[in-house]
């Protein structure tokens, strides 16, 4: 490692040499007596200006001839918005799979959905192989890029993309600097032994701290100064040294070609005309057109023929089969979502899997299976359109495996619906709008619940039984339930990390105490930035705490998380009752403190968002029995006393009068009695929004 003054003068020396071509040669052999030698800008290769199907079809064999040893996995992990797929853009230019063209006219080329184009960010990890020739050697390299997302709320999709790859570029800002979830992405990459190459990105900026951001991460993740790229995918500065680096900083994969087939099926989705496309990661043997394959958790007796066989660019281009080492897609005709279990082992055919170890196939280390920490209730708005949605779902969750989904029992005022659970708050907006874009289903989706645990508790020497709640109506009554106040109820923690700057420490900090934050850790990365580390409670985070933090800040801090458990604690639910029939999906949990303020601000909200009707609505927020905030919402009144011909009725006789006002009156009554109220999503997002 460099020391902080020779790390400072080499920063200074390449900013003197941006005027210059030969500055940055000079000052590399200026300092070549105490660091090692740097090597010269990289040249762009020869077939730079060819398609990817020229280029392949100039490789004798096609992509099958080019050896293991000169395939690279590696995937671009960063913190949101620190372009990475703006960087992924750039270099499938680069190698010929899209067009500037293209480029031009699709921005973020790798962010396929809608949804990720409407909210600038990426939601699910996207795959792109690459041919690029060494300008050292003169070969041709298969290169598989993995571009993934970079919010904490697709962090299971961060890791489960990692297990295909042996290297990571790691993306920061130059006008940012490190952030809270590039320490998280980091720590991924590192936990997958992965070889990290350290990017710095939007180096044109004019308010862009190169050589800051640079010194910060050499030092934060104790790199040398010299192996940091300095890039712009805009400009396009820098970004030529990115792919020799991949090469020859990034091991081959390993895994045996001779050995029998074994994949890891790492992605799946489902194309209406060809059913399951399946993405895996070819880890021993070859895969081929025509092959007869099956999955280890499949029964004895299934199997599938391949119909089709390649290399996503992101777009398809079919190679006939996939070499060890290789990512590619296979359709072989699956139809159901059980058929393409994530991170399950696909091999070939044999007549059940003890047959497969028999001969040699063990079953490939699977994915940990994503913990929802978060649940809600989807229900149809037309309660005859319920199986429509419930394969809207199923064919959305083979895309989607962290979404967990159950039946639930049919509610008295919404009907069947689908309890689901996922890994946060944008996680869940996401699946809703991608069931509406994708699958065209408008659905109402219920305020969200973060799972808890009630124990009760039992003698000396005994287990003391577990139960966790997903769904507030299973919530204990304290009327009903034998030694209520016995009971020990638990929710999930979380330790969040929050990168700060100095200024703002004291505001972030009265934040955090006011939502029960415990404060565990402080520490400065340099003179201007703190990360704070806090224990606090799940459900205090996934409302809007981003936002909160945010904005204390003036837009500076930045906020991730990772699950810590339960934690014990005074809570009650808060029911919601409307014309006194009781809403689960309207009621939530919070701290005793808390709950007559937050009843008030609840039923306030109701109000404004309830549609008016033509008989009274009575709203309460109760705790237990007792009625701790009530707001009204008044009926239409149709004025009796008024005939159609606009004479007022009776004259000056006021009992005619009563009469009819009496009359109506006990109208009112009965239509309170027997009227639904008509809630919106709107109603349901009340419970949860802060504004």
């Amino acid at each position: 490692m460099l020391s902080l003054q020779h790390a400072r003068c080499l920063l200074l020396l390449r900013s003197q040499s941006r005027a210059s071509p030969w500055g940055w040669r000079t000052a590399t052999a200026f300092l070549s007596t105490t660091s090692p030698a740097t090597a010269s800008p990289t040249s762009q290769p020869s077939h730079a200006d060819l398609t990817l199907k020229e280029i392949v079809a100039q490789i004798p064999d096609g992509l099958g001839s080019i050896p293991q040893s000169r395939v690279r996995n590696f995937s671009v992990i960063a913190h949101i918005d620190h372009g990475k797929s703006t960087l992924s853009d750039c270099l499938l230019e680069l190698t010929g799979n899209i067009t500037s063209a293209e480029k031009k006219a699709k921005a973020q080329y790798t962010d396929t959905l809608k949804v990720e184009r409407e909210r600038g960010i990426t939601v699910k990890a996207q795959t792109a192989s690459m041919v690029y020739r060494h300008p050292k050697d003169g070969k041709e390299y298969l290169l598989n890029l993995v571009d993934t997302p970079g919010h904490v709320d697709f962090a299971y999709e961060v890791s489960r993309s990692l297990s295909a790859c042996q290297g990571a570029l790691l993306l920061v800002d130059a006008t940012q600097g490190i952030q809270a979830q590039t320490l998280s992405t980091y720590a991924f990459a590192q936990e997958a032994k992965l070889s990290i190459i350290p990017v710095v990105t939007k180096s044109d900026l004019p308010h862009a701290q190169t050589d800051d951001v640079t010194l910060q991460m050499a030092t934060t993740f104790d790199m040398d100064l010299e192996d940091v790229l300095v890039t712009s995918a805009k400009t396009g500065q820098g970004v030529h040294a990115i792919l020799p680096a991949v090469i020859d900083r990034i091991s081959a994969p390993g895994g045996d070609p001779t050995a029998p087939l074994r994949a890891r099926l790492i992605d799946s989705w489902y194309d209406p005309t060809r059913g399951v496309v399946c993405l895996v990661q070819v880890v021993d043997g070859s895969i081929k057109e025509n092959d007869r394959i099956s999955a280890h958790s499949l029964a004895a007796f299934e199997s599938f023929s391949v119909q089709e066989v390649g290399v996503l660019c992101p777009y398809q281009l079919r190679t006939g089969s996939l070499l060890t080492g290789q990512v590619g897609y296979v359709i072989a005709g699956m139809r159901s979502t059980r058929q393409a279990k994530m991170g399950d082992t696909i091999y070939h055919h044999q007549k059940g899997a003890a047959e497969a170890a028999e001969a040699g196939v063990d079953p490939l280390p699977g994915f940990e299976t994503a913990k929802s920490m978060l649940f809600a209730s989807i229900y149809p708005l037309d309660t005859q359109d319920f199986d429509s949605l419930e394969l809207a779902v199923n064919k959305l969750t083979l895309n989607d495996a962290s979404v967990t989904v159950q039946r639930e029992g049919s509610n008295t005022s919404l009907g069947s619906g689908l309890r689901c659970g996922f890994l946060g708050l944008l996680h869940m907006e996401v699946f809703n709008q991608r069931l509406r874009d994708e699958f065209g289903t408008a659905v109402l989706l219920t305020s969200p619940t973060v799972p808890y645990r009630i124990i009760h508790s039992q003698k000396e020497g005994e287990t003391a039984e577990v139960k966790v709640i997903q769904t507030l109506a299973d919530w204990p009554d304290p009327a009903t339930t034998p030694n209520y106040r016995d009971l020990k109820i638990e929710e999930p923690v979380v330790e969040a990390t929050i990168l700060t700057p100095v200024t703002s420490v004291g505001a972030i900090t009265t934040c955090l105490k006011e939502r029960r934050g415990v404060q565990e850790d402080v520490k400065y990365l340099d003179d201007k930035n703190v990360v704070l580390t806090y224990r606090l409670p799940w459900q205090e985070v996934v409302t809007d705490l981003h936002d909160v933090v945010k904005n204390v800040s003036a837009g500076y801090a930045s906020l991730n998380y990772k699950e810590a458990g339960y934690a014990s604690d005074d809570l009650v639910k808060v029911e919601l009752a409307l014309n006194g029939e009781e809403v689960d999906a309207l009621s939530f949990v919070c701290h005793r403190t808390k709950a007559e303020r937050e009843g008030r601000r609840v039923a306030l909200k109701l109000k404004n968002v309830i549609d008016r009707q033509n008989f009274e609505i009575n709203i309460q927020a109760k705790v237990g029995r007792k009625v701790v905030a009530r707001e009204r919402v008044a009926p239409y009144r149709k004025d009796v006393l008024v005939t159609k011909a606009g004479k007022n009725v009776g004259g000056g006789d006021v009992t005619r009068k009563k009469k009819l006002l009496e009359k109506q009156k006990q109208g009112k009554k009965r239509a309170k009695m027997v009227g639904k109220v008509s809630l919106s999503q709107e109603a349901f997002w009340a419970v949860i929004s802060k504004d």
